[in-house]
């Protein structure tokens, strides 16, 4: 009798004990357990986290170069962690030179695609920086410049990029022109054209050319602004294509959904990016730039670039003709 109640202490004991190692390691399909580790995150303050105003005087030929602003845009650089949630996908990013196109291209080289990016001959520079830190992540890495205002290039576009990725599934039409003019008297027609050609033309024939290519769970993501709900008065011809670029999200949404392609946006506030510098805002604006919204200073692309991913990736499944707001806590939506 003795001997069965030590017996019985014993296999009691080891319950428990295999209870206690349980709670420490969940036990999975298999047999094996898995420990989960992960370090603390510090909290960090928004409205401390990047430069606020007052910004320098500072002006370039348009487009601009990101690599000569000052401060310096943060497009996730060194910040952005990937955790392959696009491995083996493939991107086109017009405008991925610098702002929102190159913290998407960045993050989603670190998310496992491989981007071909486009951008205006002249931004060079700044896009062989975003080539060199896609290779770095070991995908493949295409550079596309052009002119987006000419149909024939951008058919063009969308074939080099199905060539040199080896297919296509997440369309990301980012590029944008964007001039201040006090007046509407100030712009002439063929400025008028530049603004409606870059912002509203080159995404409808881009997605023309891509559609016959895309199968359903590709993904087509477009830049809005908060513009589109909330025009400045010296943003005429600029706040019309963003609202444009709003309805084409919504409509297209409708038109491709029962075919499995899903079609969202992305509306920015204030973001420090190159199209500020190079005519995009007036020098008194950009001294103040982002200055007026509850967090007291701009955006940084960086602080974007999980939104591009999210709406790409496939655990965003229901996600389709949505517009995701980002201003810092002003504008809509």
């Amino acid at each position: 009798m003795k001997e069965n109640s030590i017996n019985r202490r014993n296999v009691l004991k080891g319950l428990g004990a295999g209870v206690t190692a349980m709670a420490v390691s969940p036990v999975f399909a298999g047999g094996k357990s898995i420990e989960k580790k992960y370090s603390p995150l510090d909290l960090v303050d928004p409205t401390t986290k990047y430069p606020k105003p007052p910004f320098q005087e500072q002006s370039q030929p348009w487009p601009g170069l990101a690599s000569k602003m000052n401060p310096r845009p943060d497009h996730g650089e060194t910040s952005y962690k990937g955790s392959g949630r696009l491995a083996g996908r493939k991107a086109l990013i017009t405008g991925g030179d610098s702002g929102m196109g190159r913290a998407a291209a960045i993050a989603y080289a670190r998310e496992g695609a491989d981007v071909a990016i486009n951008y205006y001959p002249t931004e060079e520079p700044d896009a062989q920086e975003v080539i060199a830190l896609i290779k770095k992540e070991g995908r493949k890495a295409i550079a596309i410049p052009g002119d987006l205002r000419d149909e024939s290039f951008c058919k063009k576009l969308v074939d080099d990029a199905i060539n040199g990725l080896g297919g296509l599934d997440i369309v990301v039409n980012n590029a944008g022109r964007q001039q201040t003019h006090a007046s509407i008297l100030d712009i002439s027609t063929e400025q008028f054209d530049w603004t409606m050609k870059t912002n509203i033309y080159a995404p409808f024939w881009i997605i023309k050319a891509a559609l016959p290519h895309l199968q359903p769970g590709s993904v087509i993501i477009g830049t809005t602004s908060e513009q589109a709900y909330d025009p400045s008065p010296d943003l005429y011809d600029y706040a019309q294509t963003k609202a444009a670029t709003m309805n084409y999200i919504k409509s297209l949404a409708k038109q491709l959904g029962p075919k499995g392609i899903r079609v969202n946006g992305v509306a920015p506030g204030p973001i420090w990016t190159a199209l500020q510098v190079s005519g995009g805002s007036t020098q008194e604006k950009l001294k103040n730039f982002g200055g007026q919204t509850p967090f007291g200073r701009p955006g940084q692309p960086a602080e974007l670039a999980s939104i591009y991913v999210q709406l790409a990736a496939s655990d965003a499944s229901y996600a389709n003709g949505q517009v995701y707001g980002s201003s810092g806590g002003s504008g809509q939506p």
